[in-house]
């Protein structure tokens, strides 16, 4: 399994250098936005499991909303709004958690999955724009702190970390993952010359938050009685299995850009 997950992780970022450094930005653009509408359509099986028809009125609802936000830019002003509530959003959800197992009407799930979903894309695309380097050092957080938190879980893992949601997590995978990125940043620093003591705080809190991600995209499957969101990707899962993190830690790096003066 490790190997399968190592060679899918190999090839999916050859496909993203490809795409943030090679291809136009067009392209890149499109596909950003095609990587949301995949987790639409996941996003749709957790609401009607087979029902393909239904799973597509909820891709359309997902993409005409990302259209109406699309149609409004360049708004920094509207994008800031967006980012806040995102964040706002992510707080709610860690306070949800606390309360899981919980019964999640339909309704509720279809709001839920556009407050996912629609910050993600327009974080991913403002940074792309931004500049792709800027893109790639938010995903790197994420990817990082994701690694440092399944070697370290796996071996040394004890204290569960949200047993009712994710069994498999711990909270010494947690502070692995954040150690990972705690050296992460301190190179960083130097590349997007930051100051350090700017730089550290501002990662190890963007970890945090893509831990939120993560075990809401996981509440919500566990709701819906699946393991994973989906089989595209061999030994990951599905789109939202591979963003789920990212989710909820695009918006607040895109948010905090100008206040630690990588904008």
């Amino acid at each position: 399994m490790l190997k399968q997950r190592i060679v899918t992780a190999i090839v999916a970022l050859s496909v993203l250098a490809a795409v943030l450094f090679v291809l136009p930005p067009v392209a890149a653009r499109v596909m950003i936005f095609a990587m949301i509408m995949g987790g639409a359509w996941e996003w749709g099986g957790f609401l009607f499991n087979g029902k393909t028809g239904l799973r597509l009125v909820y891709v359309a609802f997902i993409g005409g909303l990302i259209a109406a936000l699309y149609l409004s830019l360049p708004n920094h002003a509207l994008l800031e709004n967006v980012f806040r509530f995102a964040l706002v959003w992510w707080l709610a959800a860690l306070v949800w958690m606390l309360f899981f197992p919980t019964p999640v009407p339909k309704m509720l799930s279809w709001i839920c999955g556009s407050l996912v979903l629609v910050p993600a894309w327009a974080a991913l695309d403002h940074l792309y724009i931004e500049t792709p380097e800027l893109l790639l050092f938010a995903l790197l957080i994420v990817w990082v702190a994701d690694i440092g938190a399944y070697f370290v879980g796996k071996g040394f893992g004890r204290v569960k970390l949200a047993p009712s949601i994710s069994p498999g997590k711990t909270w010494e995978g947690v502070l692995g993952g954040l150690t990972a990125v705690l050296l992460l940043a301190a190179v960083g620093s130097r590349v997007l010359e930051v100051n350090v003591a700017v730089l550290v705080p501002f990662c190890l809190a963007v970890t945090m938050l893509s831990v939120v991600g993560d075990l809401t995209v996981s509440m919500f499957k566990r709701s819906a009685g699946v393991k994973d969101s989906g089989s595209l990707f061999p030994g990951h899962g599905g789109v939202l299995d591979r963003i789920d993190s990212v989710t909820a830690a695009a918006p607040l790096f895109a948010l905090a850009l100008h206040w630690i003066g990588l904008q």
